[in-house]
Order: structure tokens, then sequence, then C-alpha cells
């Protein structure tokens, strides 16, 4: 695997079932010898939780392998055959259809899974304040609520149900209510269903506050993104020497492998925290290429081959502390980052590595067969997270490239409709588990104590650009061919000045 950093890596068909047992302070990863530890076994997904209304669930547990959970899963068949099941579970059905089956009425709630599955993909077909309103004039024509006497006994049924779907909906896909016609049909409902129980008025004020304060912390996240895109984009600079002010290496900063591995956690998971909208995922995408470029000019700029080593066995270390925290991410970038050829030319300085733990890691992120022993570790980190009893334990960050790609395949390799009309829901359950899995990693706290130093530097220590890093490599070990001498000749008069 001789690739240097991109946006997105491989090819992207399906995924790998499977995982490995997981002692409670890691992944089975690194035995003291350095080595992967034996006894890689099946993983098995933790499915949903008691049945019943009303609690929220985890995106990831509404989902098992086969689909949708089987705690949850209801008999109810649609009385207008508008719904097809196959093996139990929702395959495709016509829009209404689908629209009534996400309505709860007095003795019917919808699953937890087809509610987070339907309003993540509805709106390929339909604006969520058109979907609101349609909900809301279904909810009022079958309950009656524009009757002179309302039914009390029936709404007391109907209510909690209404405010726990409306709940799920602000909770899950906050960002559908910054429209003020969003709100406005919230207030509408509970102004028609509230002369039956004064409590819905509390409850709905509950909703409101907590939406409010959701919609703050995630305009908030995205100005922090912002912040860490421009001090990324900046930095990609040609330095036309190694003055003293880049000499400030990694290794003054911060020497322990376990803590930088630590830090780059604190940032992933910053970083993938809210990833909304497209320049977010941009952003994050400049980071990974960042963390790549970083670790190729911390190899690249000492000046004796001995310290090259000891850089190259340093970020050897951080990497496989990621793999094991579960940190896929940082492990991709820093391992892209020394299979760069600036890099991966300094034979002198490879042949002065045990290189023994880095092919272990480049063994596990290798892109053959669809990815698989990454998909394989990454069934173990999810498997573990299920069953975790701390945050430590919780941590998941996935090759992010490798996601987005996955889910731009899934979406894009199979059609939203039948060619009977009916909207293809079974896509939809894919893409919703592995969106699903995605939310629930992303609201991880992380455990470790933050270190602003370390991270200062990670987000501006002056880094090379490509002919940067191309000219430290060859000052440092020189051409071996004639092609390498004329770009030499020609990156020293272009960056040095110099003939």
């Amino acid at each position: 695997m001789r690739a240097g950093p991109s946006s997105a890596l491989g090819a992207a068909e399906g995924s790998c079932a499977g995982g490995w047992g997981a002692r409670p302070a890691e992944l089975q990863g690194f035995s003291q010898r350095g080595a992967l530890s034996d006894g890689l076994e099946p993983g098995d997904n933790a499915g949903g939780a008691p049945g019943g209304m009303p609690q929220t669930l985890s995106s990831a547990s509404m989902f098992t392998p086969c689909g949708f959970s089987p705690h949850l899963h209801s008999a109810k068949e649609d009385d207008q055959g508008g719904l097809i099941f196959q093996d139990g579970n929702l395959a495709s059905a016509s829009l209404d259809a689908l629209i009534q089956h996400l309505i709860p009425t007095t003795d019917y709630y919808p699953e937890k899974a087809y509610i987070f599955t339907f309003l993540l993909s509805s709106r390929l077909f339909i604006e969520p304040h058109e979907l609101l309103s349609r909900v809301c004039h279904k909810c009022v024509e079958q309950q009656r609520l524009d009757d002179p006497v309302l039914d009390k006994a029936r709404i007391r049924k109907f209510g909690p149900k209404l405010l726990q779907l409306l709940t799920e909906w602000t909770e899950t896909f906050p960002y559908d209510f910054q429209e003020e016609r969003m709100i406005g049909h919230l207030k509408d409902m509970i102004d028609r269903i509230a002369p039956c129980d004064e409590a819905y008025w509390k409850r709905m004020n509950q909703l409101l506050q907590a939406l409010n304060q959701k919609l703050a912390t995630l305009s908030h996240g995205q100005e922090g993104i912002v912040k860490i895109n421009a001090a990324v984009s900046d930095k990609l600079v040609a330095f036309k020497s190694k003055p003293p002010s880049i000499q400030r290496e990694i290794l003054t900063v911060c020497s322990d492998p376990y803590t930088l591995a630590q830090q780059l956690t604190h940032v992933e998971l910053s970083c993938f925290n809210e990833q909304k909208k497209t320049s977010n995922l941009e952003a994050y995408v400049k980071w990974f290429n960042r963390l790549c470029y970083l670790v190729a000019t911390e190899i690249c700029m000492p000046a004796k081959k001995k310290q090259r080593a000891q850089v190259i066995e340093f970020f050897i270390d951080v990497a496989r502390e990621c793999f094991n925290i579960g940190n896929f991410n940082s492990l991709m970038a820093i391992i892209s980052g020394m299979n760069m050829s600036p890099v991966s030319r300094l034979k002198k300085t490879w042949s002065k590595v045990k290189t023994a733990k880095f092919f272990i890691l480049e063994h596990q992120m290798d892109p053959t067969g669809n990815f698989y022993n990454y998909r394989t570790a990454l069934r173990g980190a999810a498997h573990r997270s299920l069953t975790a009893h701390s945050n430590r334990e919780k941590i998941v960050i996935p090759f992010f490239s490798l996601l987005i790609k996955d889910i731009y395949f899934l979406n894009e390799g199979c059609a939203n409709r039948l060619p009977n009309g009916h909207v293809n829901f079974e896509k939809f359950l894919e893409l919703a588990k592995q969106v699903g899995e995605f939310i629930t990693w992303k609201q991880v706290e992380c455990p470790f104590e933050q270190d602003h130093n370390i991270i200062h530097y990670l987000h501006t220590a002056p880094i090379f650009t490509e002919d940067g890093l191309y000219l430290a490599s060859y000052e440092s070990e020189s051409p071996e061919n004639q092609i390498e001498k004329e770009r030499w000749k020609s990156l020293r008069s272009t960056i040095l000045g110099k003939t």
C-alpha cells in the first residue's frame, strides 16, 4: 500500500460481518511483542431495547444486520395494502403509505427504526415542512381534532404518542426545525390537544427548549469546524529552507505515542461532531490530508537519518495506539503520510527502522478485498462500543473518506423508487443503518484530558507542500537516478533559488 493521502481510497461495495473479542481496556490489538494477537472472532450487533412506548433508542441499537430490530418489529399490516414486507421487513411502499405508517394512533406507535429510517430518507421525496404538514393534517383528520367537542379519553391516549414522535424528530433531525413554519406546525398541534390535558403545554415547552439548545450547540460546532479549516488551509506553503522556526518538532511537543493518539482522538471527535454541510465534510477531509502531510514533514525535516528513523518509529507507535483506541481515521492518515513517495524513498532511513509493527498496521488498512481487514477491525470496535461500560470503550472513529464513499455508492447504486413507483425502502433501511451507527459514534464524549499545547501544534505546525517534501527528501538522501536528479535541480531552483 504505497499511496499518498486522498479524499477517498478504494472501491466501496458492501461491508463485511464479524469482529473480534475485545478486552475491557482496548481492542485486542498489539501484544507486548508488537504483533497483533490472535483470536479473531465473529462479533454480534446487539439489538434494540425492550419494546413498547415511549423511549428514544440510540440509532445503532435500532438495527440488526438483518434489518429492523426483532424487539421492535410490529405485526401491523397497512389496511390499504400499501406496505410490502419481505421476510418480516418492510421492503417497499408508496410514499402515502409510508407517511401513514409514521403516524401514531391511540393503539399504535411506529417502530423506532422505522421513524429514523423514514425521516432520514423522506427528504429525497418531500421537504420536511411539507411532510410535517401532511402528518399534522392526517392527525387532525383521523383523531377528529376539528370537532367542537373533543373525545378527551381518546386524545389522552393519542397525545403522548404524538409528542413522543415530535420529540424523536426534533432530537434526531434538529436542523429541520430551523424554519419557522416547522415550529408553527408543532404549536398548532399542541393548541388542538392541550384542552384535553394542560400537561401537553409543559411537554411542548420542554421540547422547544431542548431544540433551541441543540441548535445553538450545533451552530457553535460549525464555527469551530470553520476555524479548523482555516488553520489547515493556510499552512500548505513551501518553505525555502529549514529555518529555526520550523525546527520545533513533534517530539519536543509530545514524546509519548499514547498521549498524541489521545489528542488526535480529541481532534477527530470534534471534527465529526457535526458533519451536516458539505463545507464541514470538506474541512474533515482537509484535516485528514493535513495530518498526512504533517507526518511526512516531521519525518523529512531532521537532517540526520537516525533522527528521521526515530520519528518514523514514534509515528508507528502513535498509529498502533490509534488502532487500539478505535481511531481508524488518524491511523489511516499516519500510514498514508509514511507511504508518501518523499518518505518511502528514504531507504537509508527505513533501514534503521524496526518495520514489523508498521507492516502489521499496513496489513490492517490494506485496501485488498474492499478493505476487508479494516472492516473486520471496525466491526470489532463497533461491537466493543455496544457493550462498553465507559466512554473509553465506546470510541469508534471510522476511516471517514471510505465511510462517505460507502454511503455514496449505496445511494447511487440502488434506485430510490421501484418500477411500480414504490419507494425502495430496503435501500433506505441499509442507508439508515450506516448513518445511524455514525450518529451514535459521534455522540461519544472524548474521555481523555485535552492538551491544548499539543492540539494547537497539530493545527498550526508548518508543513511542506508536496514539492517541499520532495526537496527535503532529496536533501536528506541524494537522488538515485537521473529523473530524481533533474527534479532535485528544478526544485532547488524554484524553491531555494539555487542552481
